[in-house]
């Protein structure tokens, strides 16, 4: 069979880089030395060929090459079908634990991070050795790096984590035309951007939590003569324990194709010297500014001292960041459809308040860079805010982040729109809903009809996105007296856009890394609905069984419930009720005269039955249909989940029962 020149030189080079990996020229030179020396004599005699391959064979050199190497039948591809292979939108998260083929491209600089093991976590040193098939804590290691998003498999929670795996990660060129092309020493040397490492530890009830965030320069690999590296990563804990180790990463870093000269070490650390110095400085005349700024504001009004104005905030590293920084365009191809539908997205990561050591009542401020709060799966209401913002500036959307306080006076963050006819809306990150605002006119005639206040926000002290930072400088911050026109100096303070670029826009270090794209969703939602339904059943006939009545389903019930439960979704995502009249219908037809149909339907954000179960019985109406007794009772439960991107579920539960009324 012949192969394509390109695709011949593709597999050449797969070849050369599993034999380097290998290292089989140290094997054949001891092989070729030890056959030597065994054939050193008087009668010594040619060492042929075939003599050295059978000595190969003996050592089993041979089949170690082989083993490793399997060749598949490939699917066709765009480029067998004449179409041209399109870039990935998005990263898809398959979620699989066994290797998968990977395309190398031979004329593409890849950075190969092996993680050889972890060390040192020190708060699992008496954690005992799960035994076979226990459920149990684990670790699981994230990578971002230049748009491009990896895992590793789930390991058991230890002292001395089993932490092994390797990613593979493309070098590739910003300026235009420069895709192409393979990454030189020097490009390679210029590139600021950090290999992102997020550590997460899933607990046996399935809640995850922040380890450590670590950013990694990678560029020390460049002065390698071999082209290859190994080091150990101190990962520090996040929060309030920022400043301690979590654990150590034992990683190696190696290029391929190696390159053909390397940098001196000095060149490297004079480059990384040169960034930080120019990044401190960047960072001191902005403080110098925003110091300035304040006063400035303070001078308008005193009062404007306890105004809600956040200018930096700590990220999970205790690091302060312009807020501004959080903000960034954020598109998320074909996995969301719309901006209501990025709102329900974000709405159904979980929220969850930063964990303070110790009482007290403060809240402790931590803002997560995105991937560890994707990663996480929740956060605070700050991540959520930003999150969406950015979403919805990828939609072509004004948005704006708020920060001000609820109806009880508690510290909040929300999102604004500006319509291009005026109107402002806001939107909730944490449920979803959406408010349009209408200020009340203060300077109204008493008996003139002014507008209700329909949203929960109290005060307004600031709105901010990636590239504009405006205070409230209006006599009462009150959000239902707040006029959102902030071309108008004499109610909105604004920073210096330029000051602003030069900490925040991306490629400087001060700012945080591009945002990750988002993962599409690995979870197949038929087979999780369906699972979900038979646990459910089990859950209840039990249940069922345990107070003495007898359970028979009714199937055909149970299918008619879908249509309820997709209206409800489809609720949540546009705000627009439909489908409700057939679902009734439905019902009145399958319900026979004489009989009465009970339903209750719930939501959820997890998909574990028995927490589903034990929260549904708290309901007074769940419990009465559960607990169902009289004439030819037939029960019904329908579940659904929905899969948005980054395995986010919305879980929809309906539980029905028919009986006949009898007086």
């Amino acid at each position: 069979m012949s192969l394509p020149p390109e695709k011949a030189s593709e597999l050449r080079q797969i070849i050369h880089n599993h034999l380097l990996k290998m290292d089989i020229h140290g094997k054949i030179q001891e092989v070729l030395a030890e056959t030597l020396r065994d054939d050193q004599g008087p009668a010594h005699r040619t060492l042929s060929e075939t003599d050295f391959l059978c000595a190969l064979r003996r050592r089993g050199i041979v089949d170690d090459v082989m083993k490793d190497l399997h060749f598949t039948q490939e699917v066709p591809t765009g480029a067998e079908t004449g179409s041209p292979p399109k870039p990935a939108t998005h990263f898809v998260d398959k979620n699989i634990t066994h290797l998968e083929k990977t395309n190398i491209d031979p004329s593409r600089r890849y950075l190969y991070l092996q993680v050889l093991g972890g060390k040192a976590f020190l708060e699992h040193l008496q954690e005992p050795e799960p035994l076979p098939g226990q459920v149990c804590s684990t670790f699981t290691l994230f990578l971002h790096f230049r748009n491009q998003r990896f895992r590793s498999k789930p390991v058991p929670c230890s002292c001395e984590p089993d932490l092994k795996e390797g990613f593979l990660l493309e070098i590739h060129g910003d300026g235009t035309g420069e895709g192409g092309k393979m990454a030189d020493a020097t490009t390679m040397l210029s590139m600021c951007d950090p290999v992102h490492l997020v550590l997460i530890r899933t607990d046996t009830f399935s809640e995850t939590a922040l380890v450590s965030s670590h950013f990694l320069d990678w560029r020390t690999v460049l002065a390698s003569p071999s082209g290859k590296t190994c080091f150990a990563v101190e990962l520090m804990g996040v929060g309030s324990e920022c400043k301690v180790p979590a654990g150590v990463l034992i990683v190696s870093l190696e290029l391929y194709p190696p390159l053909t000269e390397t940098l001196s070490t000095d060149i490297i650390s004079t480059q990384q010297s040169l960034n930080r110095q120019r990044t401190a400085e960047k960072e001191r005349l902005f403080l110098v500014y925003a110091k300035q700024w304040w006063r400035e504001f303070l001078e308008i009004r005193p009062s404007h001292q306890s105004k809600m104005v956040k200018i930096f905030a700590q990220d999970e590293n205790g690091v302060n960041r312009p807020v501004c920084s959080y903000v960034r365009v954020l598109r998320a191809g074909r996995l969301l459809e719309s901006p209501r539908q990025a709102a329900r997205f974000v709405s159904l990561l979980a929220h969850e308040k930063a964990p303070v050591v110790g009482g007290g009542g403060g809240k402790q401020e931590q803002w997560c860079s995105l991937l560890a709060f994707l990663c996480r799966g929740k956060g605070d209401c700050e991540d959520h805010a930003t999150l969406l913002c950015s979403l919805l500036l990828g939609f072509g959307l004004d948005a704006y982040v708020c920060v001000g306080t609820k109806t009880k006076g508690t510290p909040h963050t929300w999102v604004l729109t500006r319509g291009t006819d005026g109107s402002i809306t806001f939107w909730e990150s944490l449920t979803g809903h959406r408010y349009l605002h209408q200020a009340i006119d203060p300077d109204a005639p008493p008996l003139a009809l002014q507008p209700k206040p329909s949203s929960p926000y109290r005060t307004v002290g600031c709105v901010f996105n990636h590239h504009a930072f405006l205070a409230n400088c209006q006599p009462s911050d009150a959000v239902e007296l707040c006029v959102f026109d902030f071309q108008n100096q004499s109610r909105w303070k604004a920073m210096s856009e330029e000051a602003l670029k030069s900490v925040t826009a991306p490629g400087t270090i001060t700012s945080l890394p591009p945002l990750p794209p988002l993962c599409a969703p690995s979870l197949d939602p038929a087979a999780a609905s369906n699972q979900l339904e038979l646990e459910m059943r089990c859950l209840v006939s039990e249940h069922r069984k345990d107070l003495d009545l007898a359970t028979v389903w009714d199937d055909h019930l149970s299918y008619l419930l879908s249509s309820a439960l997709s209206a409800y979704e489809l609720e949540r995502c546009t705000g627009v009720s439909c489908g409700n009249e057939e679902f009734q219908d439905a019902v009145r037809r399958a319900v026979p005269d004489g009989h009465t149909f009970k339903g209750f339907p719930i939501h959820f954000l997890h998909r574990n039955a028995r927490r589903a179960f034990a929260t549904c019985l708290r309901s007074p109406f769940c419990e009465e249909i559960v607990h169902c007794r009289g004439d030819h009772v037939r029960l019904a439960v329908r579940a659904r989940v929905f899969a948005y991107p980054e395995n986010a579920c919305a879980v929809w539960l309906m539980f029905a029962c028919k009986y006949r009324s009898v007086l």
